[in-house]
């Protein structure tokens, strides 16, 4: 058996920390990326998490076209699909169609190239939409339905994702055997300035945001959604299954605004005190793609749990007050408030 890795799309913020965990632990890493032009940047974001990237190999692949996954996968006895494009847009296709597509060229390439397992990235977002507002908490057994109810584009292209790589497997899987995360909200410390994904809302929050939205979110640790990664990547009961990667929530934001006021200091000078209301944040949706995609989560206060992977896995996640921040003081010593 190969002790080599492939970690799709190392220019992302959970990838790279994928990749920095992988190698500590003695891994061969592989990862791929859309130009050639990002190698240096991705092994410098890595060797930002105290370890050594000069072997990380990269090779050119994207995932709207199947040159380079051959090449990707050869002689891998694993892969992390964490590549998905998180794109606020009204463009629906330009989402879904490299989250479908390319996780199907992906595990094809994988099957076809003999590797053991693929682990994909999915989320939450495949598992609670879709549903009315129950008191209940989701498992893994629960699914989005697609189409009933406001969901973003990226919302809908994790949920059609996942279902597809479950149907492909179960159709024309062979041997390869699949397992899925699905992370809640991912947030803590970045390792590179063009690798910041959801830390959006809290480099808003931090730079002085006319208000706080009535938003709730499950949040989970970033280097913990990555060891979650690698744990399923590891255990052999993880094949065919399903793992929330879940630390707490619902967590309003303004219980992050409270936290980072009281323990920031002067970082959090510009932290707004006053709610924003809804009908504010429905209207300059409609003119701002990015609120847009906030809006169907207005209010909503969904909440699922992480006990599976910390009871098959034994995968223990850090509190979300320390990922909060770190998220904040990582965007800080990257330059990007404060």
């Amino acid at each position: 058996m190969s002790d080599r890795v492939l970690v799709t799309g190392g220019t992302g913020y959970l990838a790279q920390w994928c990749i920095a965990q992988l190698v500590e632990k003695g891994y061969r890493v592989r990862t791929t990326a859309r130009s050639a032009s990002k190698s240096d940047a991705v092994r410098a974001a890595v060797s930002r998490a105290g370890v050594n990237a000069a072997g990380l190999e990269i090779v050119v692949a994207d995932l709207l076209s199947d040159d380079g996954w051959s090449e990707a996968v050869a002689d891998c006895d694993a892969v992390l699909h964490v590549a998905s494009p998180l794109v606020a847009t009204r463009d629906e296709d330009a989402v879904i169609r490299p989250a479908v597509d390319g996780t199907l060229r992906v595990l094809t390439a994988a099957r076809d190239g003999g590797v053991r397992r693929v682990v994909y990235t999915s989320s939450c977002g495949a598992v609670y939409y879709g549903h009315p507002q129950r008191d209940s908490v989701f498992d893994e057994s629960d699914w989005t339905v697609v189409g009933v109810g406001p969901m973003s584009a990226y919302v809908k292209s994790k949920a059609l994702a996942e279902r597809a790589a479950w149907d492909w497997h179960s159709a024309q899987g062979g041997e390869l055997e699949l397992a899925v995360v699905n992370p809640a909200g991912i947030f803590g410390p970045a390792l590179s300035s063009d690798a910041t994904s959801s830390l959006g809302l809290i480099r808003q929050l931090l730079g002085g945001m006319p208000g706080i939205p009535d938003l709730w979110m499950g949040i989970v640790d970033v280097r913990d959604v990555a060891d979650l990664h690698i744990r399923a990547m590891e255990a052999p009961e993880a094949a065919g299954e399903r793992f929330i990667a879940w630390s707490r929530g619902p967590v309003s934001m303004v219980d992050i605004a409270a936290l980072f006021r009281d323990r920031l200091g002067p970082l959090a000078a510009n932290v707004p005190h006053r709610r924003l209301p809804n009908w504010l944040v429905r209207i300059v949706g409609r003119f701002n793609t990015e609120v847009g995609d906030l809006v169907p989560l207005l209010g909503q206060r969904r909440e699922a749990t992480g006990d599976k992977a910390r009871r098959v896995l034994g995968w223990s996640p850090r509190p979300w007050e320390d990922t909060m921040l770190d998220s904040a003081r990582s965007l800080s010593d990257l330059g990007l408030v404060g």
